[in-house]
């Protein structure tokens, strides 16, 4: 097996992990142009995948990707379904037209987000708008494309789950009992993408441990820092400044960034890719990512008890249950 670092590109994962694209459906979410979604789509384009779906809000700014996509390879079956993360009745509409879509799903990838809003918003059902787009969202997403993902570990011999995150997970974990930070009054905008991130991980741990027994894993990615992608936009290196005093005051420990401290659009796919296609990858899961290997992620963003909470959490948030038999 190939050896990568954080220094891998997305030209060195597919050229190791190409037979694992040929012929498979992804879905993504978020993939709008400039965006790590963007990128991988285009990437797993190359290896001749043979269905791409993009979930996003805007279709204008898919559109590109979409060309991107054809131009490399006609043949790919590519559709667009808009979605917005932060209402789930939009997520639920998005849901049903993606299995008609694509009744059998090989990897789902949630890549879309928010990042580190300044002001306090709610999304439409009442809850903070980085926790709703960055996890609830994606946790009602997930859980209504299962039927997708089953028939596909039916057929295929396995299904995955990859969940992007990000180092930032250590700025905060999951406030449990204030999640909504007292309606705005404690709010603190990476304190709120922190604990978002954490989530991410979470999840990817609680959806293993439901539905490893049926053939469907998932994983948490961190890709890297990019600040020229739609997600960093509105930030200044000033805004990022606040992160290492927040996170000791979080957490009382220190925030180190990882090196490479910034990536190029080549790089910051790889790690998403090896989560989505490394056939070694569902025996180690459920895992986080970070720098194109596997990496003890905190506890409180493994933990099975923290994970466990968060699951109902999410189910009374989005108002369904979603249990899975052996």
């Amino acid at each position: 097996m190939p050896e990568f670092n954080g220094s891998t590109t997305q030209g060195e994962v597919l050229q190791a992990f190409s037979s694992q694209v040929k012929g498979r459906t992804f879905v993504i979410t978020g993939a709008g142009q400039p965006s790590i979604g963007s990128q991988l789509a285009v990437a797993l384009a190359k290896a001749g995948p043979a269905q791409i779906v993009i979930a996003s809000r805007s279709l204008s700014k898919v559109e590109p990707v979409i060309r991107a996509i054809q131009s490399i390879n006609g043949t790919i079956r590519t559709s667009f379904v808009q979605m917005d993360l932060s209402n789930h009745a939009s997520v639920r509409q998005a849901a049903v037209k993606i299995l008609q879509a694509a009744p059998t799903i090989d990897v789902l990838i949630n890549s879309a987000g928010n990042m580190a809003i300044k002001d306090y918003m709610l999304d439409k059902q009442g809850i903070e708008i980085q926790f709703s787009a960055n996890h609830i969202g994606h946790f009602l997403l997930t859980n209504l494309l299962v039927p997708g993902l089953k028939a596909a570990a039916k057929s295929n011999g396995g299904a995955r789950v990859v969940n992007l995150t990000s180092g930032a997970y250590l700025v905060s974990p999951v406030l449990f009992d204030d999640y909504n930070f007292s309606n705005g009054a404690t709010y603190q905008r990476w304190t709120a993408y922190g604990q978002a991130k954490t989530a991410n991980i979470l999840f990817a741990f609680a959806l293993t441990k439901r539905l490893q027994s049926h053939g469907i894993t998932s994983t948490a990615a961190h890709p890297g820092y990019n600040g020229d992608t739609e997600l960093a936009k509105h930030l200044t290196w000033d805004d990022f400044a606040e992160i290492e005093p927040i996170a000791k005051q979080n957490t009382g420990k220190d925030f180190v960034w990882e090196e490479p401290r910034l990536k190029n659009f080549e790089q910051i796919a790889a790690t998403p890719l090896i989560a989505a296609l490394d056939p070694d990858l569902p025996a180690k899961s459920p895992a986080y990512l970070q720098n194109s290997v596997v990496t003890q992620s905190d506890e409180s963003a493994s933990s099975e008890v923290n994970a466990d909470k968060l699951w109902k959490l999410s189910e009374k948030l989005v108002n369904q249950e979603f249990e899975y038999k052996a």
